[in-house]
């Protein structure tokens, strides 16, 4: 019936040839349209029309019937039109290691058992068949952004666009040796090296993506933060995220992981710091003041026992803030409703605050906010003329989504990936009705099956 639908809606559009009729590349129509523009507008019946990779005008159902006649036409059935979402921390080709190793603090997790199994895994092509997983999952659960922090970022930079996905994807940088670079030196020129190669790219911004402030130290940490000025691209970190990485700052003479960073002078403009769990009030300061944009990852925060972030005192700051899944090896899956859901119930338990984070602030940080913090709000992030045409269908009419009285309640508190419906990515359709058009499921299953007992040998042998 949905495909039904959606070829009458297309030959009606595609007849209406009367004069003012403007013929665009897609139209998305008959859903509520959850806008995230400037007045945060909700279209009771309504779509988004599209030439070629951008948005061009956000009307009601009637009239983008009245105004356009499109080539290709998605009828959304009565379900959600929104912004696809932003995810502004992972590690893509950790979908390898998902369920390793589970119950652990951060560092016995990171030393004990992921850092270990990186160095008899990782290579460009386990590397590839990890992306294609990830990216796989992302367009089947509605992200259209992500922020990325791995090893041969070239390599998932070029699944990632084959996928049509967008990302913003630094180069890790780390004081030991790994599998793309033995020095931090080696890895910054192959940071370089990647920036110029995919620098104007309509899908990929490069960024250089020092690890953290404890596997680094502050003159590569700087070099890191001269990289990405360098080339005016950003910098991703993990910053802030356990109580012991506190320790570290004020064992070399700071107050706090923040102020550290602070004190090198790598904080600024195109800065997005994963985490930020353990800040102060006075961190909280500098990092509106300097502009860093700020990733928050409930689930791996939550599952690893690193802390609560203050994302209400965020949110009242000004400063920033986007929602992360973190890699799927720490949080187990890319489903950015998973995190909207676990943002909004964390932070109400954690305050003892019902209205703490309420549903619209999770949505928001899932898209406009995502935007904004990692420097793609001119871009992305909302359903507004002139912006790419990055747009999710969120299915909403089975038993567990009825009824619906507001379409944002459902979307933080009831949807799952499960129910996108259709991913749209700088205007070209990724998926629709369910079926991933870029990507051959089945090959990418089988592959990532393979990688698993390569995987599974190497945990065997330690």
């Amino acid at each position: 019936m949905r495909i039904l639908s959606a070829v009458l809606a297309g030959l009606v559009l595609a007849g209406c040839s009367a004069q003012g009729t403007r013929a665009v590349s897609l139209v998305i129509t008959n859903g509520q349209v959850v806008t995230m523009d400037g007045a945060r507008r909700v279209l009771p019946s309504g779509g988004v029309a599209v030439e070629g990779d951008h948005i061009v005008a956000v009307e009601s159902s009637a009239e983008l019937a009245q105004h356009f006649r499109a080539a290709q036409t998605i009828d959304a059935a009565g379900g959600i039109i929104m912004p696809g979402l932003i995810n502004t921390h992972t590690h893509a080709p950790m979908v390898l290691y998902r369920g390793l190793a589970d119950d652990l603090a951060l560092m016995d997790w990171l030393q004990q058992y992921i850092f270990p199994a990186e160095a008899k895994t990782v290579s460009p092509a386990f590397v590839r068949t990890g992306t294609r997983l990830a990216a796989l999952e992302m367009i089947q659960s509605g992200t259209t952004t992500f922020a990325d922090m791995y090893y041969f970022e070239s390599d998932i930079a070029t699944v990632t666009a084959e996928a049509g996905l967008r990302g913003v994807l630094g180069q890790t940088v780390i004081q030991f040796p790994v599998a793309d670079a033995k020095t931090p030196q080696e890895a910054l020129a192959r940071a370089e090296r990647f920036i110029t190669a995919f620098k104007g790219h309509a899908l990929i911004t490069p960024a250089v993506a020092p690890h953290a402030l404890y596997t680094l130290d502050g003159p590569t940490l700087q070099a890191s933060r001269a990289l990405s000025v360098k080339y005016d691209v950003p910098m991703l970190i993990h910053m802030a995220e356990t109580e012991a990485e506190t320790q570290t700052a004020k064992e070399r003479g700071a107050s706090s992981a923040v102020a550290y960073l602070d004190s090198l002078g790598v904080l600024g403009k195109g800065v997005i710091g994963a985490h930020g769990v353990w800040v102060s009030a006075d961190d909280m300061a500098v990092l509106k003041a300097k502009q860093v944009g700020v990733a928050h990852n409930p689930a791996s925060n939550m599952k690893l026992a690193s802390g609560v972030a203050p994302v209400p005192a965020y949110l009242a700051s000004g400063v920033a803030l986007g929602l992360g899944t973190d890699g799927a090896a720490s949080s187990n899956d890319l489903d950015m409703f998973t995190a909207m859901r676990l943002a909004a119930l964390l932070h109400k338990v954690a305050s003892k605050d019902p209205r703490a984070v309420p549903a619209k602030a999770v949505v928001e940080m899932a898209t406009r906010g995502g935007a904004k913090a990692l420097g793609l709000d001119g871009v992305t992030g909302s359903l507004e003329p002139g912006k790419r045409a990055d747009v999710i269908v969120v299915g909403v009419k089975g038993a567990r989504q009825t009824p619906l009285y507001d379409p944002l309640s459902h979307l933080a508190y009831v949807a799952s990936g499960a129910d996108v419906q259709d991913t749209v990515v700088n205007g070209q359709v990724l998926m629709r009705d369910r079926k991933v058009l870029t990507l051959n499921e089945g090959a990418v299953l089988a592959d990532a099956r393979a990688a698993s007992e390569a995987v599974r040998a190497a945990v065997a042998k330690r």
